[in-house]
């Protein structure tokens, strides 16, 4: 793929300046995310359904996002403002971790990680790095290799998810450089990079901004999430969960949002109809994360095979939503219903918390990890005569 990108962003929507209001809720959400005293955390206001429970894994991990573990068990996280990646060691189970390694300091947003085959891989904004042999050396962590520096230097949407395919490559988004705009190939695309080679790929197109891919296990198709566009309202776009079964397929944007909204500005002379839909509209500003599809065998029956996605949270809406876990009930290879699993991280219209991403321990019991709180929690299921989770 050419280094050379079409940065014009062809009748840009100007933003429009948020409300008092409004900004003083992105500095109290966004401008803090240091890791905090886990025992002031108000875990008890968590709603889960009945039999689940949640409770504090790590404290120690300052922004934490991205999450990857390795089959002995550590566990890696990706941070975007503090240009650290950790690593935390010795907590499987019930059991918290023992010790937490900086392993990589001074990157530009490394939110995406991912492990394969002993290395670990990290998802800067214009790069992939490559950690080599990365658990014999925590304490002490090899300099990177650079796997691919081709990649756009933006900033806004540049952070990156990082996911391992079925054949052992990597899979990220490239977000739109801007609120709305059309800038062109390979901004607003989900890609592929094949470490062999490294060539880069577009799989897909129409994607403003997908911080969270997973691939269902029984078919080893691609879902993701999408960010929908601001500045339409309260209630419109909503966000997305999608599904690419093949490549070539584009998504809508900027021309369509959802299943039928047509965007203002680019829409005009085009038909949502043309593009594929999404399998799932998700709230409106939610900023649906990371996903998975859940496998293991701790949760009801009822759960394996559905879908749980972290739920960051809205700035661009009068009346916060999100900031929570949901659920998206998956029958036939279909979507079939979209509902709120875990919530609480929002109080009224104070956030203490914001769920970024969700990673399935070996005993089916789930992390999730939050950057406002500088944590990660783990939700664990008993049934009544097991006792209450941990």
């Amino acid at each position: 793929m050419s280094g050379r990108y079409n940065r014009t962003m062809v009748r840009a929507m100007r933003p429009q300046r948020p409300s008092l209001r409004l900004s003083t809720a992105l500095v109290v959400l966004l401008g803090c995310s240091a890791a905090v005293d886990g025992d002031s955390l108000p875990l008890d206001r968590i709603e889960l359904p009945e039999g689940f429970a949640i409770e504090l894994y790590s404290d120690a991990v300052p922004g934490a996002r991205s999450l990857a573990r390795s089959p002995s068990g550590t566990l890696f996280v990706g941070t975007r403002r503090e240009g650290k990646v950790y690593a935390l060691v010795g907590g499987d189970g019930d059991q918290r971790p023992e010790r937490v390694h900086t392993v990589a300091s001074g990157l530009r947003s490394p939110n995406g990680v991912a492990f394969l085959n002993g290395d670990l891989y990290v998802a800067e904004i214009s790069r992939i790095l490559r950690f080599p042999g990365i658990e014999e050396r925590l304490a002490d962590p090899p300099r990177p290799e650079v796997v691919f520096d081709d990649l756009p230097s933006d900033r806004h949407h540049g952070w990156k998810y990082l996911e391992v395919g079925p054949g052992g490559d990597l899979w990220f988004g490239i977000g739109a450089p801007c609120n709305v705009c059309d800038p062109g190939d390979p901004y607003a695309s989900v890609v592929r990079l094949d470490l062999e080679t490294r060539k880069l790929e577009i799989f897909a197109r129409g994607v403003r901004n997908t911080v969270g891919l997973a691939f269902q296990p029984a078919t080893g198709v691609l879902w993701f999430t999408d960010n929908g566009r601001d500045r339409m309202g309260d209630d419109v776009p909503p966000d997305e969960l999608n599904v690419a079964p093949e490549p070539g397929l584009h998504f809508g944007y900027p021309y369509c949002h959802g299943r039928d909204v047509r965007d203002p500005e680019f829409g005009s002379g085009k038909r949502c109809a043309d593009y594929r839909p999404p399998a799932q509209e998700l709230g409106p500003h939610v900023a649906s994360l990371g996903l998975l599809f859940y496998s293991g065998e701790m949760f009801p029956d009822e759960y394996r095979g559905d879908v749980l996605i972290a739920e960051h949270g809205s700035w661009d809406r009068s009346t916060p939503i999100g900031y929570r876990v949901t659920r998206v009930r998956v029958a036939e290879g279909e979507a079939a219903g979209y509902e709120v699993f875990a919530s609480g991280w929002l109080q009224g219209e104070e956030a203490w918390g914001r769920p970024v991403d969700l990673l399935q321990l070996p005993d089916g019991s789930l992390l999730v990890s939050d950057d406002r709180a500088g944590a990660i929690y783990r939700i664990a299921y008993r049934t009544p005569a097991a006792g209450p989770a941990p």
